[in-house]
């Protein structure tokens, strides 16, 4: 199947969002019967990555200068909450590469020609957070070193975006960077062997010396306040102008959507004529699983309502050109937590509900459970620390960090 262009799409961004939609629910039909696959090797398989691909599902808000489709934030829920419902590690992978082709629009030009110039189908993995050491040479390049772990998708992707602090040459720290590198340039480590989001081969990342140029770095508080080489470069779009963190975040929860549908959908196929043991119930009869499944449906339903009122926020203010408040930038971080622990709440609620049975480690409950206590625990969607910053803001107090 050839890549899909922007003209087989359709000039008209809600036919566009349709079809990418479409596509995303064909393909989770086929993902789904490849879960046990990428459960068991702990990546997502190849054929999943080469359908996103050959269906344009990789660059739903990538810049349309790099071609992408350049779409919005709704469009990409859509898109990544449709794969979530047939594979959760295709869902995480995907949404977190989404993220990362729409930071390449903020890279200077020379960086998007060295990624995108041959393939608009390049994948790209991180690790954003400054986990790493650059230090300054003279020609304004820097020397990368350091050890990142959590590299979802990494053994896909051709190039790599890495945190690092950056040091001139006397040792002070000047900058925290993203630095761009191929992924020939880096080692990969194997020591992905874990319980939730399993098949989503983040394995660990290490470089040692590696010279980067100084068109492939990208400033993160840069980046946080929207004062980048792309959007300098005479952006003439929306979508990219939206503040990073909201996007950021809001990409790592996509999945969670997906997750919670599947569960609820799962739970609603079992019960029907199940005993309830040790009783002369049958669940589908039974009051008290009324009452579990009502309560777990409208966990799942308030997570879709909060993660779409994100979406249209960013999409909204990034159309008007308007900057967002802090007390809404600190609200979203907020939503983002709460808005993945209500599906985890939810799908948890079934889980328990569904009896033993349910722990069969091919039950799509079990693994719902254990893929969105995975996303639940990523530093980004901590509810405690979210609740602290939106308290804090909520109060008239300064952020107590800059990732908002």
């Amino acid at each position: 199947m050839a890549a899909v262009t922007d003209e087989a799409l359709g000039g008209d961004s809600s036919a566009a969002v349709d079809e990418l939609r479409r596509r995303a629910e064909a393909a989770a039909g086929d993902f789904r019967t490849r879960v046990a696959d990428a459960e068991r090797d702990r990546r997502v398989p190849a054929e999943n990555m080469a359908r996103i691909r050959e269906t344009g599902l990789l660059r739903v808000i990538q810049a349309r200068s790099c071609g992408g489709h350049e779409l919005s934030m709704r469009a990409h829920l859509d898109v990544i909450s449709a794969i979530g419902e047939g594979c959760s590690a295709t869902a995480w992978v995907l949404g977190v590469m989404h993220a990362h082709s729409w930071m390449m629009a903020h890279f200077p030009g020379a960086a998007r020609d060295d990624v995108y110039g041959a393939d608009p189908d390049t994948m790209i993995s991180a690790v954003i957070g400054p986990r790493g050491r650059a230090v300054l040479n003279g020609d304004g390049s820097a020397t990368l070193s350091g050890f990142w772990p959590f590299g979802s998708g990494c053994e896909h992707a051709a190039w790599l975006l890495l945190g690092a602090g950056v040091y001139d040459a006397a040792g002070e720290m000047v900058d925290e960077a993203d630095f761009l590198v191929p992924a020939g340039d880096v080692a990969i480590q194997d020591d992905w062997f874990v319980a939730g989001l399993s098949g989503t081969g983040s394995c660990s990342i290490r470089v040692d010396g590696l010279t980067v140029p100084a068109h492939r770095r990208l400033s993160i508080p840069a980046l946080i306040e929207g004062a980048t080489p792309g959007m300098a470069e005479g952006y003439d779009g929306w979508l990219h102008k939206a503040e990073a963190v909201p996007v950021l975040a809001l990409c790592l929860c996509g999945g969670a959507l997906g997750l919670g549908r599947a569960a609820l959908a799962e739970f609603r196929r079992t019960v029907q004529a199940k005993p309830v043991a040790y009783t002369p119930h049958i669940h589908s009869e039974w009051s008290a699983t009324h009452i579990r499944l009502g309560e777990a449906a409208s966990l799942i339903d308030a997570a879709h309502l909060m993660l779409y009122r994100v979406a249209d926020d960013i999409d909204s203010h990034a159309r008007s050109g308007t900057p967002m408040s802090m007390e809404m930038r600190a609200r979203i971080r907020m939503d983002c937590s709460q808005g993945v622990r209500f599906a985890l709440d939810g799908a948890e609620k079934l889980f328990l509900m569904a009896g033993g049975s349910s722990l069969a480690l091919g039950s799509p409950l079990q693994q719902a459970s254990r893929d969105l206590h995975a996303i639940n625990m990523h530093g980004l969607l901590l509810p405690e620390a979210s609740a602290e910053l939106y308290g804090r803001v909520l109060l008239g107090l300064e952020p107590n960090t800059p990732i908002i």
